[in-house]
């Protein structure tokens, strides 16, 4: 659907509803807490089957609530992965499908933040953005966010010491970061504005998007946290980056496992302060990651088996660059200590938000709310195709090639993956082969025939995308 009919429906849309407890009385709608990790893969964390790497905090997410073990990212890169979750919107429709970190959103876009805004929900935004620079209409304060802190520009998240972050359009300078100096962690000021937020506004609705940029590139972390870490593990050749772009690796592993564990630090505050705040029970926090796990390709050894066996990692269509760890806690709604296998992926957190807010979901929304499946019910999926894409982009003349891209699908335990661009088919039975080693599509012609007829229409072509110039190399 055009993005000019998202717009309208901002305008037009029906004043939100409240929710009813059972006494019949309006009840306040829950807060909505969503920590995104950065390039955090489905076996990093202990939950999920990590033994090496400490993250007790996040662990307590799924005792106290639900993991979801077939849950996927919006993509398989940064970019776009966030582009879906804030539009609602699969990767055949979203707008942003060019994983640069400059490419905005555009002003006719209609995000999540902006469609709570009407049910009085406080919006707010403290990491990595990657939908828009400066100057462009992308910027979070442009597309419903009241607060925003962190990075705008991705390359500029690659960096743990840089100059300044963005309070809203100001440059915010942390301390003793100037001319490469180490004096002040962007992840930790990240994390204590978005407690600062939640402590701010406990006493209305809000949303808090906390997109940290842990784990990702580069590998870098305050001593405190590294020292738990060193000498425990084989380390494999110390890695240097030729460009000069990174920080040099004497101890990957160890800076890559204290780096998780201290991000799961912050989520162990966001936890306590809603509880201190008395206003945990009225809280969802959903922690995920923003796609598949990047240490393998770092580490082809693959010590933390960081994607838990599933096949590939970051930039890869297979399970392993798009199933991600996502868990959802909310006392006294989500049932403790559950499980589920139910399929979801990003493009469903618009519609979920809204229908717990008590907001209309737009009718252009390709996911659906999975509001009975977090309350502990049975939930079919109506629609039945997950899908993704990644088109490749030039970004010198801001246009997509002319060609299929690459793709995948799941329906049901079926899922297809085009590898390549204008390339064939494989098919995959995932409850037989979770790790995607055995090719079906010449046994079962006749679902690889309903996969084709599906993948015809289940996109259209992204528009142009051009970004500002902003070469973060030099100004970090």
């Amino acid at each position: 659907m055009p993005q000019l009919t998202r717009r309208r429906f901002l305008a037009t849309a029906a004043a939100p509803a409240l929710l009813s407890c059972s006494s019949g009385k309006p009840e306040r709608p829950p807060n909505i807490v969503f920590i995104m990790a950065d390039d955090l893969g489905y076996g990093e964390l202990g939950c999920y089957g990590q033994e090496k790497i400490h993250t007790p905090n996040i662990d307590r997410l799924a005792a106290e609530g639900m993991k979801f073990t077939d849950a996927y990212a919006g993509c398989t890169v940064c970019a776009p992965s966030r582009s879906v979750l804030m539009t609602g919107l699969h990767m055949g429709h979203t707008s942003v499908r060019a994983n640069t970190g400059g490419v905005p959103l555009l002003a006719e876009d209609v995000t999540v933040a902006e469609l709570l805004k009407p049910a009085g929900y406080a919006t707010g935004c403290f990491g990595k953005w990657g939908l828009g620079d400066i100057g462009t209409d992308g910027v979070p304060w442009k597309q419903g966010f009241d607060e925003f802190f962190g990075y705008l520009h991705q390359v500029h998240a690659h960096y743990y010491y840089p100059r300044f972050l963005y309070k809203n359009g100001e440059e915010f300078p942390l301390p003793g970061n100037e001319n490469g100096g180490r004096g002040t962690y962007s992840h930790d000021v990240i994390a204590g504005q978005a407690l600062a937020f939640i402590r701010r506004n406990k006493d209305r609705p809000f949303f808090c998007y906390v997109p940290f940029t842990i784990p990702h590139l580069e590998l870098l972390v305050p001593e405190d946290s590294l020292r738990e870490y060193l000498g425990k593990f084989p380390e494999p050749k110390p890695r240097h980056d030729p460009r000069g772009h990174y920080a040099d690796q004497p101890a990957p592993r160890a800076a890559f496992a204290a780096m998780i564990t201290r991000m799961d630090r912050d989520v162990g505050r966001i936890l306590d302060l809603l509880k201190e705040l008395a206003i945990d029970k009225q809280t969802l926090v959903i922690f995920t990651s923003d796609n598949g796990g990047m240490f393998p390709a770092l580490d082809p050894e693959d010590f933390f088996r960081s994607n838990a066996g599933l096949r590939g990692h970051k930039r890869d269509l297979y399970e392993g660059g798009i199933r991600v760890p996502f868990l959802a806690r909310w006392p006294g709604h989500v049932p403790p200590g559950s499980v589920t296998h139910f399929q979801t992926a990003f493009w469903d957190f618009l519609p979920t938000a809204l229908d717990l807010g008590g907001v209309e979901i737009p009718p252009y929304a390709d996911g659906e709310s999975i509001r009975e499946t977090l309350l502990g019910g049975r939930q079919e999926r109506r629609r039945e195709f997950l899908y993704w894409e990644l088109p490749r982009y030039n970004a010198k003349t801001g246009k997509f090639a002319k060609e299929t891209p690459r793709q995948a699908a799941r329906w049901r335990n079926w899922k297809v993956v085009r590898p390549k661009p204008d390339g064939p088919l494989e098919l995959y039975d995932l409850a037989e082969d979770p790790s995607e080693t055995r090719d079906l599509a010449a046994e079962k012609p006749e679902i690889l025939a309903k996969f084709e007829e599906y993948l015809q229409r289940a996109r259209y072509d992204p528009r142009p995308q051009t970004q500002p110039p902003h070469d973060w190399w030099t100004t970090r």
